[in-house]
């Protein structure tokens, strides 16, 4: 089942996406050289409690697993998503995906950023560019009367077009009560397939893009996906409510990029 948002439903699923995007901010102020994901972790789960909400990936169960045992993915290099935290620190080039949700008054808030560790190549900063523009293309077709194939498409076309692959296996969601809801939103497609999308409809467009090909596995943790030759992914997600003209963006960069172009002054 699809469900619609009301207007007071969409407000609330505002407020919980904002605090995503500020806890996103609070990693923002931490990522640098010689941090551990883990360390990024325990301040994310303390910021979104002390905040009255709830991290919704911890615990969140498996179908080929046990449940995920952390508040945020932390996903670094070839690792596309679902990256657990742990105690390595992160090196001067990395790349870092931070996925984050929230459970706030009963409504969810879901929203991911990529984030440079140091200085990183010009090769990764395109790459991370795409993947940003791609995520911001897709939300300009999310209005009233498109598909979800007209998202699909303008992800997967300007992600092709600049020489990088898009995972097909995991793909973007519907999301209010529940983190995950109908419909599913991949990031390839056709325009003019799917469902045809109405007024309220809460959806997450989170495109999963490599500098390579488009091949990925499980590790043994059955949570980390890698890409298989072991060139960067970046991953960028925002949570939107589909309106006639425009979508509404749910969640924020806003906080994020505030703190990266003070860390670049």
């Amino acid at each position: 089942m699809i469900y619609l948002k009301t207007d007071d439903e969409v407000e609330l699923l505002r407020e919980a996406n904002i605090l995503v995007g500020k806890t996103l901010g609070e990693m923002a102020k931490l990522i640098r050289p010689g941090v551990t994901t883990q360390e990024l972790d325990k301040v994310a789960e303390e910021f979104i409690r002390d905040h009255g909400a709830t991290p919704t990936f911890l615990g969140f169960p498996n179908p080929y697993g046990g449940p995920f045992p952390a508040s945020i993915c932390t996903s670094v290099n070839d690792q596309v998503v679902h990256g657990i935290p742990n105690d390595t620190p992160l090196q001067e080039g990395d790349i870092v995906s931070i996925d984050c949700g929230t459970c706030l008054n009963g409504y969810c808030g879901d929203s991911c950023y990529t984030f440079p560790v140091g200085e990183v190549s010009e090769e990764v900063i395109k790459l991370m560019r795409t993947t940003k523009e791609a995520l911001y293309k897709g939300i300009e077709q999310a209005v009233v009367g498109h598909r979800i194939g007209d998202i699909s498409y303008a992800v997967q076309q300007h992600c092709v077009s600049n020489g990088y692959g898009v995972v097909r296996e995991f793909v973007g969601h519907g999301i209010g009560k529940q983190m995950h809801e109908e419909p599913q939103v991949p990031n390839y497609g056709r325009r003019g397939n799917g469902i045809l999308m109405k007024d309220g409809l809460c959806i997450a467009i989170e495109p999963m893009i490599t500098m390579g090909k488009d091949k990925i596995y499980l590790a043994e943790d059955r949570w980390t996906v890698h890409t298989q030759d072991h060139l960067p992914a970046a991953h960028y997600e925002h949570t939107i409510c589909v309106r006639k003209g425009h979508a509404d963006i749910l969640s924020s960069f806003e906080f994020i990029e505030e703190v990266l172009r003070e860390k670049s002054i």
